[in-house]
Formats: structure tokens, sequence, C-alpha cells
């Protein structure tokens, strides 16, 4: 390590010394050499971006995947006067035209975003103007179709980084097993000599899976909460769906324990309160979805407990890797039964778009596309319109798009938002008597055409364009400016992207089934991971040793001494209680029930949307039809597994 660089790390960061595999990445990187780096979760992994960006002459772009991670890490480098900033949507307009002048200006050394920003059209024109010397994707398991939190807009970095020519690329992740972490480098170029992987085994954690029945579930989490709380200890209990958050959180204050639900239905401010309140230790016990977790920095988290299963042995060591931070023992227990395991696959299957959905969105793009001035075919879409038209719900329909732009049959040109609501905050009159006659004039005629209701009003944008044509950004801009001065309150709705479509391409035989099968291999493996979960929680050797081992690392001990299985403690999961099926004729009433209803609403019923009603799979094409609320037995089958109900129904439709 240079002198320059250990000067920095003890003057800004206050380190004397760097942790095993930081110096490696970090010489590596200032040589000029693209890298990966897998670390433990809390092992440091940020500081090898952090360090490096000070000592590279342009801007460091950092991609990262959530708004609470990119806050904290922001409040770090700013608290180690680091100038650092992110662009998001928590920004008010003249914050993000400050973020924006900084970086311009080579104020700013390190810039954090979300992958979702590149899709946004000025943003892109902004970043194509900036030199960036590196690039720096963090969870960047999320790149790998491979992984277990694939994210497909992840999917396009590499061109990203090839269309801003940035000479250098660092990945980070704390979960990768052999097989994505080749994936990843192979995706940019990164040599296998420069994947830096320090060892997994964390010899203070203490894994511990208990079979427990469901009926008993509640008793067993109290008992080991109450000597955790009466110790003062702090600590997390992991659930599947957000229900059984507010329940077993409840549950909990109803036994005089200081315990807070946490998910991702909960209003923003409410979460981020309850956040702060844990970390400052005015909660005891967070009883949280996965949507809690990964912006958490709380050295002291001395117990993590699944009370469901986790979704993946990835997802298990993420989740149990934010106990025990400061090196001190802690423990991870596991209060496991199969119950849960139809809901875990039912996500899976949920997520599997149908072949018809799929042909429904290529005739959409292909006869909704329309010449544009330029000569070439443009595509408008909205998102939750689409997901409608085509039952796909929006986390695979975003991943099809991505498919079709790595393929080259659209490419993504900007978004806008489709509606604007206004509402005068001050005297109408008052408002333009503020500007010259010129302004004056056009304000009134964006007013004029705007569709008032009372109090709230509606830009028509059509009707504007036939009296003002191509004024819609003007327009847009004078309105935020409005709000920005307090003169009016202004709401945007309906995000409309806007594609450039390869016709002939989108046209292509077989691209429906290409795609469908795309998906159904991917549903394969998620299955298969559950699987090699509920195997790995019967194990009859070492956990830890075997956790190690799944992520590449052999190094660790192979009887660790202190997870259930060294201690004679062999799982062996179970149903709490066999299922039972609903008779036949329960079945056929239900099925015959659905096909009626929806044949009503001129509505198709497939194989597929008969087998995720009975097991309680939402989807798009059940809320838009209002389903659930209107037939009998939704979920009637959610205890038994996809497959055997998959079965059942091909008997009875036969």
């Amino acid at each position: 390590m240079s002198t320059d660089v250990q000067n920095s790390l003890q003057q800004v960061f206050g380190f004397s010394e760097l942790r095993p595999g930081q110096n490696q990445t970090i010489s590596q990187l200032l040589s000029g050499f693209s890298s990966l780096a897998i670390f433990p979760t809390g092992s440091g992994k940020s500081l090898c971006y952090q360090l490096t960006a000070l000592h590279l002459p342009n801007l460091t772009l950092v991609v990262s995947p959530l708004l609470a991670l990119m806050k904290d890490q922001l409040d770090f480098l700013n608290a180690k006067g680091i100038n650092a900033a992110s662009l998001d949507s928590s920004l008010k307009p003249d914050e993000y035209q400050q973020v924006i002048a900084d970086v311009k200006l080579q104020k700013t050394k390190i810039l954090m975003v979300s992958v979702e920003r590149f899709k946004n059209e000025r943003f892109r024109q902004f970043i194509e103007s900036v030199d960036i010397s590196m690039l720096v994707v963090d969870e960047a398991h999320c790149i790998s179709e491979w992984g277990h939190n694939f994210r497909p807009d992840y999917l396009k970095l590499p061109r990203y980084r090839q269309d801003l020519n940035i000479p250098l690329v660092l990945l980070l992740t704390a979960t990768a097993t052999n097989k994505v972490k080749l994936d990843m480098a192979n995706k940019f170029e990164i040599d296998p000599t420069h994947i830096v992987q320090t060892g997994f085994y964390r010899q203070n954690l203490n894994l511990q899976i208990e079979s427990v029945s469901q009926d008993n579930k509640n008793q067993a989490l109290l008992n080991h909460i109450k000597s955790k709380v009466s110790q003062n200890q702090t600590g997390i209990v992991y659930v599947t769906l957000q229900h059984s958050a507010e329940q077993v959180a409840a549950f909990l204050q109803s036994q005089q324990i200081n315990a807070q639900a946490y998910h991702a239905g909960m209003e923003n401010d409410k979460r981020q309160q309850i956040q702060l309140d844990f970390m400052a230790n005015k909660v005891d016990v967070i009883v949280a979805t996965i949507a809690f977790g990964m912006g958490v920095d709380k050295s002291d988290i001395r117990f993590v407990i699944h009370y469901d299963l986790p979704k993946s042995i990835e997802n298990y060591s993420q989740e149990i890797g934010r106990a025990g931070r400061d090196g001190q023992s802690a423990d991870c227990i596991t209060l496991a039964n199969l119950d849960s395991l139809t809901t875990l696959e039912n996500f899976v299957y949920g997520d599997t778009p149908e072949l018809a959905g799929l042909e429904i969105l290529l005739k959409q793009i292909s006869e909704q596309s329309e010449p544009s001035y330029s000569g070439d075919y443009r595509w408008e879409m909205q998102l939750l319109d689409l997901s409608n038209q085509t039952n796909i719900r929006q986390l695979p329909l975003k991943t099809i798009l991505v498919q079709l732009e790595i393929q080259g049959l659209i490419k993504p040109l900007y978004s806008y938002f489709a509606e604007f609501k206004l509402k005068f905050l001050v005297d109408k009159a008052e408002l333009l008597a503020q500007f010259n006659p010129q302004r004056q004039a056009f304000l009134q005629q964006v007013f004029d055409h705007t569709e008032f209701k009372k109090v709230w009003g509606v830009v028509n944008f059509e009707s504007l364009q036939n009296a003002l044509p191509n004024q819609r950004a003007r327009a847009i801009a004078a309105l935020e400016y409005l709000m920005q001065q307090g003169l009016i309150e202004l709401q945007s709705r309906l995000m409309t992207e806007v594609y450039q479509v390869n016709l002939d391409a989108i046209k292509q035989a077989n691209l429906a089934e290409q795609l469908h099968l795309y998906f159904t291999e991917k549903q394969d493996k998620e299955i298969a991971r559950i699987a090699t979960l509920i195997r790995f929680f019967e194990l009859d050797k070492c956990l830890s040793y075997n956790l190690a081992a799944y992520f590449g690392d052999r190094s660790a001990p192979e009887n660790c001494g202190h997870c259930s299985v060294c201690q004679g403690q062999v799982a062996k999961l179970d149903y709490s209680a066999t299922p039972n099926w609903p008779s036949d004729q329960v079945l056929q009433q239900i099925l015959t029930e659905l096909s009626a209803y929806l044949t009503n609403k001129n509505v198709p019923l497939s194989p597929e949307s008969q087998c995720r009603f009975l097991t309680g799979i939402s989807t798009p094409l059940f809320a838009k039809n209002r389903v659930k609320a209107n037939v009998d037995g939704f979920g009637i089958c959610e205890k038994l597994s996809y497959a055997q109900v998959k079965t059942k129904v091909a008997q009875l439709t036969a």
C-alpha cells in the first residue's frame, strides 16, 4: 500500500490497517484492474471503493439497490469530509440541480444512484458528459440470473459501462456461489485472478435449527426472546408475509416485549422511524419481512430468529449476517417446519408468465407501435396497465422488457408522467400578476387547458398541443417552477415508458415460446433452490462448515462446536399437520363458479389461473376482476404443493 493510501486510511477513515481482502482489492483497483470482492456481511466491502475513490482522478459512480443503503453510506462519507451525493426520488428539484452542478464542477467525488436511474433520459445525457473513473456495483449478485435476488435492470450495467467508457469496475457482494461469482466476473470481463474472496465462516455466529410445530412456535419464540431481552439484547425476527409481521409483533407486545413490525406495506416515514428507534435501542425486537436489513448498520444485534423459512440459503446467509457484526457471540435460530414451504414455492410459481400473456404482450408491442418523426417506431406503455392486460406481475414484466432490450428488439428512450394535477395555493390572478405579459399569456394557456373539478385540475396535454404545439416540456417546467415557489400544489402520476421498437424482429416466430422457456427454467431453478435450503437445515454434519462450503469457502473447521448439529441436535422438518385435500366435488364446484364468473366478464380461464386460484396465488387478472371478492374458494389448497394441485386440476377438467 502506498504512503498516500495509508495516510488516507488513517487520517480520513481513522483505521490503522486494512482487513483481509481489502488491501488486495484496493491495490488491484489502483493498479487499473477491475475486481470482484466477496466478503461476508459487515466485513468492510464499502471501504474498498470509498478509499480507492479518493485516489482516482474523476468521479466514482456507485449503483446501489436500496435507498436506505445509499443514505447510510452518504451519511458516513459526509461525516468523514468526503464529498458524496446521490440522485434519488427523495430530492427536491433544487436539490437535484445542486447535485448535478456539483458533479459537473468536479466537487463531488462519489455519486450514488439506483440502476433504474439510467432509464431517465435527462440523467443519461448528464452522465454521458461526466468523466468517470470507476463504476461500483453494490449487492452485485443482483446481476446474475443464477443468483437469488436477480434484478433485471442490473443485466444492462455492462452495456452502460461500455457506453460511458468507464475504465474500472468494482463488484461487491456478500453472497455468491461459484457459479454466480464466475457469471458476474464474465459479464464485466474481470479476470478470475482479480476475484477476491475472504473466508466466509464467522465463528461468533451460533447456528441453531429447531424443528417446531406451528402450534408451539409462538411459545418457542417467546422463550428465546425473553432470555435475550432480559439481558438487554436486541434482535430481528424474520417472517415471510406482511400480515405475519403484524401478528407476531402483536403477540410479543402482548407478552410485554418491546417489539415492532416492519414491512414494505407500511408508510415510509413509519418504517424509517421504527428503524431509527431500533438503531437507538428504543425498540428491542423488530419483526420483519426481508424489506428490513440491507440498510441496517447496527453492530450489536445479538440474535436473528427465522420464524418462517427463508427463501434460499443465500437469503438465510444474508439475514443471519446482520447479527454479531461487533465480533461478539450472536445466536441465529430457525424455528423450522414445512408449513410455509408451499408459500415460498407459490411466490415462484406466481411470477412465471403464461404463454398466452407473453403472446398478448408481443402483439401489443407490434400493434401499438407508431412511426415517429425520425422514421423509427415508438411504443408507449404504463406498467400497471400492461400488467393487467397481459396478466403478468410487474417484476417479471420488467424482466421480459429487459430481455427484449438485451436482444435488441426494443430500446428505452425516455419516460414521462401522463397526468399532472394542480391546485392553486394563491388566487390565480395574484399568481399571474407575478410574471411578465409573455409568461402570463403562456401560463394562462396552460390553465385554460386544465380541466378543474372543484379544487384540483388535470392538465389536458392533448388540447394544449393543439393550441401550443410541442410545448409540453415547457409547460411541465413552468408548473414545477410554480410548485417550487409555493404558488401551486402539483401531483404527477401514470409513469409512461417510451421505447424504440425493431418491429420486424418483434414479430419473429417462436419469440413468445423462447421467453416462456426462459421463465420456466428460471422457475425450476428457484424451486430447486428452496429444496436445497430444506436439505441444508436437515444436515447431520456441521452447519457452519457446510454453509461456508456452499459459498466456496473450504477453510472453515469441519466441526465448529457451536451449531445445533455439532451440539448433537439434528433437525428433521415436517408439516405440523398433514394437509387435507378438499373433495373433488368441492373443487369441481369452485372451478365451475370461477369459470362462469370470468366468462361473464369475457375473460378466458387457463389451467394456470385455475391452479393459482386454488393455491391462493394473486394475479393481475384476479385483482382487476375482483375475483377473490366474488368467487368462494380462493386459496383452499394453499397448504398443498402447486405441482399436486396442477395434476388434480388436469384430472378434473379432462
